[in-house]
């Protein structure tokens, strides 16, 4: 086990040297071929198609729609732009002011994209566990309003969705997933993708797969699909009228290059993610109070986030300190999140009681390093300085009070 800090005296925090010379960042880029990147944006320069839905971009959906086993990939410019058009899709039948079930413990895009479609997001409760939506709570929060219910596969992991759909299809309402992080992942031995009327991946930097910006809904709902390619591109028809009121959502052709590149790499990328997850597991097992989510073998994962929770009855620090304890030593973990969506201002006063899975896991989640670019010896040294925090966890919230 490695160990480079011998106790307290030694964190940076309080003055010692720090663990890493650069930083060790939550969310950066992985790494891909640039020679294949170049030579598909050369090709794009070369046919001066750069926008508009391009051989590139018919590519990539073509390619995600297998990895997804849909019929249907319809690209966007970002996920958010996606969530949008999903939710806002005429075939819902939803009115200004009509409802969306969303979870509290999610990005909050989840439910801005339902608010700037004129909608009401309504928040249930999560998993203390899991962080994900609690079907159990979701029979309370229906109503002659409600038209979808939008789970999240949070980190990847697969919501329950054999429940999701009864309930969807027993209140008559429609069901889609904001599958943002989940691409690769699956549910059982079925990919996330093809659950619910339609799923939404992202492609931003930070994923497993990125094309800089970019987001996609795919679905095997041929209608559905239509509609969709329509309102990313002004609501035109394929005969050049106007069917919809449509925006400008198309997918680039540098992005799709660069998404097309990084699919490329995407098994590699999860192998790796994957070996990150089970050192941080083992390095971690004797950390009282730290505990990594292990995703188990029924789902796969694609181990893009290394999540811990803090329980501070048990380190003697809560979630926040450690973070700054981290962030001295020039590893910048993240909350993930500080807080509910129905505890933030554009939302408050929208629950009307508290919800307290969500709560309590946003005190205490964690976001650690991961990726390509992370390698074992880093996590080593991430973990120990988790350990020695721990293990002198009062003193470093007595030392750390007498600073501010």
């Amino acid at each position: 086990m490695v160990q480079v800090k011998g106790g307290i005296d030694d964190l940076a925090l309080f003055g010692g040297a720090r663990a890493f010379e650069r930083n060790h960042r939550v969310g950066r880029p992985n790494p891909i071929v640039r020679e294949r990147f170049l030579e598909r944006l050369n090709r794009a320069l070369d046919t001066e198609w750069l926008s508009n839905m391009g051989p590139l971009s018919e590519e990539f959906e073509q390619r995600v729609a297998e990895l997804a086993g849909t019929r249907h990939c319809v690209s966007m410019c970002n996920a958010t732009v996606a969530l949008q058009m999903l939710v806002g899709d005429p075939g819902t039948g939803a009115e200004s002011g009509d409802e969306v079930i969303v979870p509290a413990l999610t990005f909050p895009a989840t439910a801005h994209a339902v608010a700037w479609r004129g909608l009401r997001p309504v928040f249930c409760d999560v998993d203390p566990v899991t962080g994900l939506i609690d079907p159990d709570r979701i029979p309370e929060l229906l109503s002659p309003r409600t038209r979808a219910i939008l789970g999240v596969h949070l980190w990847g992991q697969a919501c329950d969705v054999p429940r999701l759909e009864k309930i969807a299809a027993g209140a008559g309402v429609r069901l889609f997933f904001d599958a943002a992080p989940a691409v690769g992942c699956t549910h059982d031995d079925t990919r996330i993708g093809a659950f619910g009327d339609a799923e939404v991946f992202s492609f931003h930097a930070t994923k497993v797969v990125n094309s800089f910006e970019g987001g996609a809904v795919v679905t095997n709902d041929d209608d559905l699909a239509e509609r969709l390619r329509q309102a990313r591109n002004f609501g035109f028809t394929s005969d050049g009228t106007v069917g919809l009121v449509g925006t400008n959502g198309k997918m680039s052709e540098a992005a799709a290059a660069m998404g097309l590149t990084s699919l490329e790499s995407l098994e590699e990328t999860i192998a790796h993610n994957r070996a990150n997850h089970r050192t941080y597991l083992r390095a971690l097992a004797d950390v009282p109070g730290v505990t990594p989510y292990d995703y188990g073998l029924r789902h796969r994962n694609s181990h893009h986030y290394m999540m811990v929770t803090v329980e501070p009855e048990q380190t003697g620090l809560d979630r926040d300190l450690l973070l700054q304890v981290l962030h001295a030593e020039h590893v910048l973990a993240r909350p993930y999140f500080s807080e509910p969506l129905h505890r933030m201002k554009p939302y408050a006063g929208a629950a009307p009681t508290t919800l307290p899975g969500a709560e309590y896991l946003c005190r205490r989640l964690l976001a650690l390093p991961t990726g390509p670019a992370v390698r074992d010896e880093d996590i080593e040294i991430i973990c120990d300085v988790v350990r020695v925090a721990v293990a002198h966890g009062p003193e470093v919230r007595r030392r750390r009070a007498a600073r501010t």
